[in-house]
């Protein structure tokens, strides 16, 4: 795996303060009733797409859920049009037509931002199977809520992946609660890494909240797959600070609970080493927030300066089969 150093440290530093407060400002718009429909925000779990970032190359992947914001901005997508595609604004990475749960970016390798819990899990498989089949060095990373790994076609998923030895890395965002449900109460075990078992699939268990340990395990399995063994099944341990979307009243947790958690931050993880290892003082982290909020302001700045779609792209994107099988047959009844 590449170096771990300063630079790194302090571009984790960076992005993670960035995502944070990008989420934080989506969760002020919805308050605001500027943002619609569902929102679901990933304070607390930045230490996945760090850890991630360091570990994949070029062409690599990644398709996930609905809790889908800050994974694009970490690949590359422009926040600002992020920004305008969760106000649904014309601007968007979609025109305004996807929304907070539907981000896309093919440029950027970000193949969605799925709202059907456990959707994206065959898909993820598809993707690496075209790469193998096309002889592209590529790897997807899969990933997925604690919730969906309790969806059937997580099971036929993973045995075609084994059977066909795919170059995809599944991996599991365990928050500890699907929607209010606690892991606890979803099957007879907790250590949803050893559904990779019975398929004799790599598998652990990752402390999702330190960006080295996901990056360590990260790069093990990615360049498992990149060789040619095989998808890897991570179980990654993290924890969500706001509620499962907007409209969550969280009563199936205490707020000591989510105290307690707020001490292992992945935000304040890396700080410490970087304070530690003297390489940026205080007052330099400080200016690194302040430059995070003002990006921030900047985005929600395009986003309320970008216009509504026009009622005609209701029809712009619909598309229609000419040959389509029986069609002759329906028309005629």
């Amino acid at each position: 795996m590449e170096k771990l150093t300063q630079e790194t440290y302090l571009q984790w530093y960076r992005d993670m303060n960035f995502w944070r407060r990008f989420e934080d400002k989506c969760r002020s718009l919805y308050l605001k009733q500027k943002i619609r429909g569902f929102l679901h925000l990933y304070n607390g779990q930045e230490a996945l797409p760090a850890g991630f970032l360091h570990a994949m190359k070029s062409g690599d992947k990644v398709i996930t859920a609905y809790r889908c914001h800050v994974w694009p901005i970490a690949m590359g997508e422009d926040p600002k049009r992020l920004m305008a595609e969760i106000t649904g604004k014309s601007d968007g990475t979609s025109h305004g037509l996807g929304g907070s749960m539907h981000f896309f970016s093919k440029e950027h390798g970000f193949y969605g931002g799925h709202g059907i819990v456990g959707g994206q899990i065959p898909l993820g498989a598809g993707m690496a199977f075209g790469d193998k089949y096309n002889d592209k060095d590529h790897v997807t990373i899969c990933l997925m809520g604690d919730g969906a790994t309790r969806q059937g076609t997580l099971h036929e998923t993973f045995n075609m992946a084994m059977n066909w030895k795919l170059p995809v890395v599944f991996v599991c965002e365990n928050n500890g609660y699907a929607m209010g449900t606690s892991v606890s109460r979803t099957a007879n075990h907790e250590d949803i890494w050893k559904l990779g078992l019975g398929y004799e699939m790599p598998c652990m268990p990752v402390d999702g909240m330190d960006p080295v340990k996901v990056a360590e395990a990260a790069y093990e399995a990615i360049e498992r797959a990149r060789r040619g063994d095989g998808p890897t099944f991570l179980d990654i341990r993290t924890y969500r600070y706001r509620g499962h979307s907007m409209s969550d009243a969280e009563p199936y947790r205490t707020k000591e609970e989510v105290e307690e958690y707020k001490n292992e931050d992945p935000i304040l993880n890396v700080k410490s080493h970087i304070l530690s290892n003297k390489w940026a003082t205080e007052e330099e982290l400080d200016t690194i927030i302040e430059e995070a909020k003002n990006r921030v302001e900047e985005c929600v700045d395009f986003a309320e300066n970008s216009p509504f779609p026009d009622s005609d792209v209701l029809y712009k994107y619909n598309y229609s089969e000419p040959d389509y099988p029986f069609l002759d047959k329906i028309e005629n009844n």
